[in-house]
């Protein structure tokens, strides 16, 4: 072997040594790893209770860490940077069987990539097979119909994408080949969230649901939950930590996303949740939970983080101010992209999906209409939020 060639084995050696199974020093026995699994409905797949949301991944080495600390489910998407390319180098360290890959019926593209209604059968089979590809696999476990409530306000529309024939057709087509094991749905809104997953539910066609759900909203989404473990369909929550919004938030050694977590989990109806990962932190921040019993302790700090944030967290799958907007501003959307922006570090990802959308808020840097904030059932102060939207999200002003 010439010397850089052994060089060059060496530092890779070195590479996996580190990131795939770190060695445990002594008095560091109890390294925060999974404790629970759950049966997602009745797919026979058993999913960790704290589970990885792909879309801020930075590497294939966070993958291999999160599965070393007993993580078995991967939500990712094509519109979700490199997160699928990323699975990809790390499938060449994983065992296929061990782990649970979901991804979505989209575009390799900035989110939003959702296929929408009209989409032919041979593209919604080109994506999965463009997933595949990507993600060096035979097959997904969860292909999603992803983000219903967003592509369209009219619930009538996205009705009809959630039974579109054309993706029945290829998701039975992908299933035979072996390509797709089960089909599922997502809403975080900001329409009709409990509607169009209610309806996903009643269809018979979807094997789980993935709501957004969290302690601070939602008061339908019990019902749709509750329905849906009647029937034996999974749920996995997403969105549960509110916002994110000042993690540092001193709570006298406890922790914020660990109790919200807690909370999600506490409800019977939900197999796991979804939080992004993004760094090694975030595993050993959030893994924590998992197992835990929710406390008066976890119901106290989530309280003083309501009381501090209740007043500036726009609930994602509201959406009950839109219709007072006189120009037509997307506004959930909006200050969405602005929490991905301000409390999830997810900046580029923000201000290019906000540049996609077709009614941005510039119109509010100059309107003196406050309808949108008298709609507010939660008080927030939206038109002021909006204009700061959009002074944060674009660089022409």
């Amino acid at each position: 072997m010439k010397r850089r060639d052994f060089l060059k084995a060496g530092a890779v050696a070195a590479a996996a040594s580190a990131f795939i199974s770190p060695k445990v020093e002594a008095g560091q026995e109890n390294i925060a790893s999974i404790k629970k699994y759950t049966e997602i409905g009745k797919t026979g797949l058993k999913m960790s209770d704290i589970s990885c949301g792909c879309g801020g991944l930075p590497s294939a080495s966070l993958v291999l860490r999160a599965i070393d600390k007993g993580i078995t489910y991967f939500d990712t998407a094509p519109d979700y940077g490199k997160s699928e390319s990323y699975i990809g180098e790390a499938m060449k360290n994983i065992k296929r069987d061990k782990i649970i890959i979901a991804s979505k019926f989209c575009n390799p593209m900035p989110y939003p990539g959702h296929l929408p209604l009209g989409t032919t059968k041979e593209q919604y089979i080109a994506a999965v097979d463009a997933s595949l590809s990507r993600m060096k696999t035979d097959y997904l476990d969860f292909v999603f119909v992803h983000a219903m409530g967003e592509m369209d306000k009219d619930k009538d529309k996205e009705i009809k994408r959630l039974l579109d024939e054309n993706m029945l057709a290829a998701y039975q087509d992908l299933k035979k080949a072996g390509k797709v094991k089960h089909l599922a749905v997502s809403s975080h809104g900001p329409t009709n969230m409990e509607d169009l997953l209610m309806a996903a539910v009643n269809s018979g066609h979807y094997d789980m649901i993935m709501p957004a759900f969290n302690f601070m909203k939602f008061p339908k989404i019990p019902d749709v939950l509750k329905e849906a473990k009647k029937k034996g369909i999974g749920v996995v929550a997403m969105k549960t930590l509110a916002g994110a919004k000042d993690m540092n938030m001193d709570f006298k050694g406890a922790d914020f996303a660990q109790s919200a977590f807690k909370w999600t989990l506490k409800h019977e109806e939900v197999n796991g949740l979804v939080v992004s990962m993004k760094s090694v932190a975030d595993l050993d921040n959030y893994i924590p939970a998992s197992g835990q019993a929710y406390t008066a302790a976890d119901e106290r700090i989530l309280n003083q983080y309501a009381s501090v944030h209740g007043s500036s967290y726009c609930r994602t799958g509201c959406g009950l101010c839109e219709g007072a907007c006189a120009n037509g501003v997307e506004i959930a959307a909006s200050l969405r992209y602005q929490m991905y922006f301000k409390d999830y570090g997810m900046e580029k990802r923000a201000m290019t999906s906000y540049a996609r959308l077709n009614n941005k808020a510039e119109a509010c840097l100059t309107c003196k209409n406050t309808t949108c904030t008298g709609a507010c059932p939660y008080g927030l102060p939206v038109a002021e939020m909006l204009r700061d939207t959009h002074r944060t999200l674009t660089f022409n002003v």
